[in-house]
């Protein structure tokens, strides 16, 4: 009977006193994934809805996710309408309040940027618009720090016993991203002021950064599949402006970009536009390592 008693009071004491929980974080899209896990080391578990060759505006609502939002004590979303018609229900239905807007447990990634692209109004005549701002802000690897650092304070707010190890990743992750940003701005220097053409508007950021100009995009209207009329008319931009760069997702469907670059001088950059969206990208560094490669790639072999 001791022997019992020892045994079950044993037991009630590792109930009362268990290993210390991760925090689980579900990300919208994998980049703020990437980050959280560059930060939060194994004080996180992190899962990513929508994979990196997968385009982020149309996810299909799995209820998979919808289980995994139930199971979150954080949820990063990219916001700016990027999610607009996939989110919303999935946090509706995951029955979490501690991850609704509003919550400590939700944090809209875009309010630690400066949005480009802002419009007065949503004209949906125009394509699959983004008024408030365009979404596509973790190309640009500055705003990558931005993310870095609302990430850490968030969760240092969440788990406050973790603050010190979140400090440290932070640091070091600003002082990696501070040499590969100096190796990425020398790769692309003799480019800037060169006109590129882009398929869709997701390369403004990456293009303001690296000072470069988006003369022309592949898609007529954002969202909308290419037409032969606008693919001509791009074809004659291309020429008039010697263009030699047309810079695309690796989740389109590049039969207008290769035809645009048949006619003309310019190579089609065929790249992830996202962590995981191939084998080579498994961290935001490798994500802008293949980006700047496949550039000065193109170039070397260009006319």
């Amino acid at each position: 009977m001791k022997h019992q008693a020892t045994l079950i009071a044993t037991v009630l004491a590792l109930t009362a006193a268990p290993a210390m929980a991760r925090l689980n974080v579900v990300t919208t899209t994998q980049d703020p994934a990437a980050i959280t896990r560059a930060i939060g080391g194994d004080r996180v578990e992190v899962t990513a809805l929508c994979k990196g060759f997968q385009d982020p505006h149309f996810l299909d609502a799995k209820p998979s996710f919808m289980l995994a939002i139930n199971r979150a004590d954080l949820v990063l979303a990219i916001g700016l309408d990027l999610e607009i018609g996939w989110l919303p229900p999935l946090l509706a239905g995951a029955r979490n309040p501690r991850v609704l807007p509003g919550a400590p447990g939700f944090l809209d990634l875009s309010t630690l940027v400066t949005p480009l692209d802002v419009s007065a109004a949503a004209d949906r005549a125009e394509g699959d618009v983004h008024p408030r701002g365009n979404p596509h802000y973790w190309l640009d690897p500055e705003n990558g720090r931005l993310l870095a650092r609302g990430i850490a304070a968030r969760l240092t707010e969440l788990d406050a016993a973790g603050s010190a190890r979140y400090a440290a990743n932070l640091a070091a992750f600003e002082r990696a991203l501070d040499a590969k940003q100096a190796a990425w701005a020398k790769a692309l220097a003799p480019l800037a002021g060169a006109p590129i053409v882009t398929f869709h508007r997701s390369w403004a950021y990456f293009a303001a950064r690296y000072r470069l100009e988006v003369a022309a995009l592949v898609e007529p209207k954002p969202g909308i599949q290419p037409t032969a009329h606008h693919t001509v008319e791009v074809i004659k931009a291309v020429r008039a402006k010697n263009i030699r760069i047309i810079l695309m997702e690796n989740f389109y469907d590049r039969r207008s970009p290769d035809q645009i670059a048949a006619h003309t001088n310019a190579k089609v950059v065929f790249v992830p536009s996202m962590v995981a969206g191939d084998q080579r990208v498994q961290s935001y560094f490798d994500l802008f390592d293949v980006i700047v490669g496949g550039i000065t790639e193109a170039l070397g072999s260009a006319p």
